[in-house]
């Protein structure tokens, strides 16, 4: 999934970008083997970053998809794919689409730094026209791609969970809401648009090149332990994530689909495998402390981000094994990967520091800080009601 940058958003220009209508060389045609033998021509939105763009590479080599048609706000690297510069929110798009067997989309923008209403504006809209204009010239199979948080961290949560497992997230943390509507309008679209097959897939704390909440718990002095709690982390690297696209889109496998690393790690095996110590607060203090943060713009995450660092969320992927898929990954190695990515940077509380304030603050102390800071604020408030 892409982030796309609002500034390409606010100043497309397709003419300083290469002919959105290139075409390149088709691949050789085997003997004896038809055009239509040679599997589905597929789009892929968000194509230019990220997921988007990792896939696109990887369906462009594969033999077995017909043609890629990338769609994005920006040209991507793809040589081998056909280019369209739009927005998907663009009616437009339809055009783009027809042609297309497959449409993968994946231009949704759960960055962290996002205005919360813009980014809900971009994601649901974004779905709501690919979904339409998909239907409309005669596309049969759409994968969305959501994560495994609409399933809710709740203590009470089955380890793993299925794939049928009732969604029970709110929309309290970064980006669920908007994956919670894009999962009802992937509900409602075959519906609305008979004929159409909507696929969803629900990774894991996705891992390789991404910045989310979850990610950024690894960046802390101090991995924060919420007292009473029982973390399970179960991650999924985007190599993974990937194949299991694959898999949908040559429909090996259709229906919700959970992806992930086999198994699960309990928080004392990963403070041991990061050499990471913990920082126990009770539930009243972290959580209380979390929502004031971010109510007076100090942190990026909102409380309820908290939530999935304290109770098990993981998933079976029963459906995808069943089908012959398995991860390459294991979650020892891809907390290993994720350790050095983040290697270097300094978060707090979601927080980014920079190195300075990262050393002035020392390791426990810049979460004290912050704490403190929220109840500094809290009793300047009360001293204001007074007056």
């Amino acid at each position: 999934m892409s982030s796309p940058d609002p500034q390409v958003r606010a100043a497309r220009n397709p003419s300083t970008h290469p002919s959105p209508d290139h075409r390149p060389t088709p691949a050789p045609q085997r003997v004896g083997e038809s055009s239509a033998a040679r599997g589905p021509v597929v789009a892929v939105t968000g194509a230019a970053a990220g997921i988007g763009a990792l896939l696109t590479e990887r369906l462009a080599a594969s033999d077995a998809i017909k043609q890629v048609i990338a769609i994005d706000e920006r040209r991507g690297e793809c040589s081998d794919a056909q280019w369209h510069i739009l927005d998907v929110r663009d009616p437009a798009i339809a055009e783009k689409l027809r042609g297309a067997d497959v449409v993968v989309h994946l231009a949704l923008d759960l960055d962290l730094e996002t205005d919360a209403a813009a980014r809900t504006a971009y994601n649901v809209r974004g779905t709501q026209t690919v979904l339409t204009a998909a239907a409309a010239v005669g596309v049969h199979r759409v994968v969305l791609c959501t994560s495994a948080m609409v399933y809710g961290a709740l203590p009470e949560n089955e380890l793993p969970l299925s794939e049928d497992a009732e969604l029970q997230a709110t929309a309290e943390a970064t980006g669920v809401g908007d994956l919670l509507e894009v999962e009802r309008l992937a509900r409602r679209a075959p519906r609305a648009h008979p004929g159409l097959n909507v696929t969803v897939v629900r990774p894991a704390v996705l891992v390789g090149g991404t910045d989310t909440a979850l990610t950024r718990y690894f960046e802390s002095p101090r991995l924060l332990v919420v007292a009473g709690s029982r973390p399970a982390w179960q991650f999924c690297h985007v190599e993974d994530l990937c194949s299991a696209l694959e898999y949908a889109v040559l429909e090996k496998v259709e229906g919700e689909l959970a992806v992930g690393c086999d198994g699960w790690l309990e928080q004392e095996e990963v403070e041991e495998l990061s050499g990471i110590r913990r920082m126990e607060l009770p539930s009243a203090v972290a959580l209380g402390a979390a929502a004031r943060l971010h109510r007076i713009g100090l942190t990026p995450s909102p409380a309820g981000d908290l939530a999935y660092t304290m109770y098990p969320w993981v998933v079976s992927g029963s459906r995808l094994h069943d089908a012959g898929w398995r991860p390459r990954w294991t979650n020892e190695e891809v907390l290993a990967e994720l350790l050095a990515e983040v290697a270097g940077r300094h978060t707090v509380a979601g927080r980014r520091l920079g190195r300075r304030d990262a050393t002035a603050a020392g390791a426990a102390g810049a979460t004290v800080a912050l704490l403190g800071t929220a109840a500094l604020v809290r009793r300047a408030r009360k001293a204001r009601r007074r007056f």
